[in-house]
């Protein structure tokens, strides 16, 4: 089952290098991306399992006939193999913290 992970205060104050610590302790490897308004991916696949989180903005990933709205401080696990698309809603540029498990 997918579900949103919320930032969590035991994990310490929300920031790029929190969250990045987080993913890679969980065996990830973490790029970060900058995704201006307007931005979209249509349905599409990974081969290995992923993370989005997101620092700043509003990102809506569809998957598994739901829609997730991640917003600061949200993280969604992408199973591998998972149809899903993600879109920036909104004027404000979203920070995401792309994390992957090959």
């Amino acid at each position: 089952m997918v579900a949103i992970e919320h930032w969590n205060n035991s994990f310490g104050e929300l920031s790029e290098k929190a969250m990045r610590k987080k993913l890679e302790s969980e065996g990830y490897s973490v790029n970060t991306y900058l995704y201006p308004p307007g931005t979209y991916f249509p349905n599409h696949t990974h081969g290995y399992d992923k993370k989005d989180g997101v620092l700043k903005g509003k990102f809506l990933i569809k998957a598994a006939g739901q829609e997730f709205l991640l917003q600061a401080g949200d993280i969604l696990p992408v199973p591998a193999g998972l149809v899903h698309s993600a879109e920036v809603i909104g004027n404000e540029t979203v920070i995401s913290l792309d994390a992957s498990k090959w």
